[in-house]
């Protein structure tokens, strides 16, 4: 849920060490483009203003951006040890049989030959079989239908992280 009003969250990362800002952009994505414009847009009023201006900085991205941003993402099924937001994120997949597991690696890997990234899907909520059959319909695009469909699921991503860094006390 976002908020038309300031949160103690947002008051903090207004006021955060220029550094210490980017550092906590760069958590969120790992396009170094799209955390320049965010930080050059601070302080932030309300929690919809940093996500507007993330959408329209998402918006704006190269091929190269996006593939920077990707590079910061694990491969479905697999999340980054130790990190806790992979592993909330790609909940969905906790639970998943071996069988889907096996599944998600092979479709993981094909996607990645064809298109030369992880395939990328804002996972939260969504369940393992959700996820599968997201990338066997994917994996049939043009890797330009297949490059927006990355930049809106990036987008969806950076809400969740931006709004979850907002609201943090």
């Amino acid at each position: 849920m976002t908020s038309s009003f300031s949160t103690p969250g947002l008051a903090r990362f207004n006021t955060l060490e220029e550094h210490a800002a980017a550092a906590a952009l760069h958590e969120a994505c790992a396009s170094t483009e799209w955390g320049r414009k965010l930080l050059k847009g601070r302080p932030y009023s309300t929690v919809d203003d940093l996500l507007a201006a993330s959408d329209a900085a998402m918006a704006e991205l190269t091929a190269e951006d996006l593939a920077e941003a990707m590079a910061g993402h694990p491969p479905i099924g697999r999340p980054k040890p130790g990190d806790p937001t992979s592993a909330r994120e790609q909940r969905g997949m906790s639970g998943a049989s071996e069988q889907l597991k096996a599944e998600m690696l092979e479709l993981n890997l094909a996607y990645q030959e064809k298109f030369g990234h992880v395939f990328l899907i804002c996972a939260t909520g969504r369940t393992g079989e959700q996820m599968r059959d997201a990338v066997r319909e994917r994996i049939g695009n043009s890797p330009e239908q297949e490059r927006e469909i990355v930049r809106t699921e990036l987008g969806k991503i950076n809400r969740i992280r931006l709004t979850r860094l907002a609201e943090e006390d």
